[in-house]
């Protein structure tokens, strides 16, 4: 079974970006964005109505951390490492079967700029590489075409499509989960007899 450790924290870094631990002075920028009505269109969850609500989510998020059950980063400009634009996680684990779940939102100003991409990048080579996951997936909503391109772009593939599967506002809408398996099948934190039993495509 995986075995994870988010302690010390894992700061990972890319051209642009600083992907940092969330803190309680990021919840005002978490608000900001959980509050948006744009950026929350495709993600069923209520929008958040005061900081105080943000702070909630930001201890969740810090508490998962701490129980070495998901980990999300907040996503910095390295030329603005305070400030939060956006955030970027992989949680769900699923230890027994090595899979985990990315998630993320970006400030609008900021998105058709690659900076989710190069995020993605960074932290699906992080889950890969240093956490021994063996697949990786995304859940959206398949009327979120941008979201949808990002995961292809990534290397991601559509492996399924649920019909009216969550309900939300009083409205049911369909998911679409994308998968990514790891390159790494060195990887020795996975178990050394696991073999690829599926003939489906990698």
């Amino acid at each position: 079974m995986l075995s994870l450790n988010f302690i010390p924290f894992p700061t990972l870094e890319t051209d642009r970006l600083l992907l940092r631990q969330m803190t309680l002075a990021d919840a005002p920028a978490l608000h900001r964005l959980r509050s948006d009505k744009a950026v929350m269109q495709y993600i069923n969850r209520p929008l958040t109505q005061t900081v105080e609500e943000a702070e909630g989510w930001v201890n969740i998020i810090i508490d998962n951390v701490a129980r070495n059950e998901g980990i999300t980063w907040a996503i910095c400009l390295k030329e603005q490492p305070g400030e939060h634009v956006g955030n970027i996680g992989i949680w769900r684990m699923d230890k027994a079967n090595y899979r985990g779940e990315v998630g993320y939102m970006l400030d609008p100003s900021l998105q058709g700029k690659g900076i989710m991409y190069e995020a993605l990048q960074k932290v699906v080579d992080y889950g890969f590489r240093q956490l021994g996951l063996h697949s990786l997936e995304g859940h959206i909503d398949p009327r979120n075409t941008a979201s949808a391109a990002l995961l292809k772009k990534a290397g991601f593939v559509q492996e399924a499509y649920f019909r009216e599967s969550c309900f939300h506002n009083g409205v049911f809408s369909d998911s679409a989960v994308y998968s990514l398996l790891t390159p790494c099948r060195e990887n020795a934190t996975q178990p050394e007899d696991a073999v690829v039993a599926a003939g489906y495509p990698h």
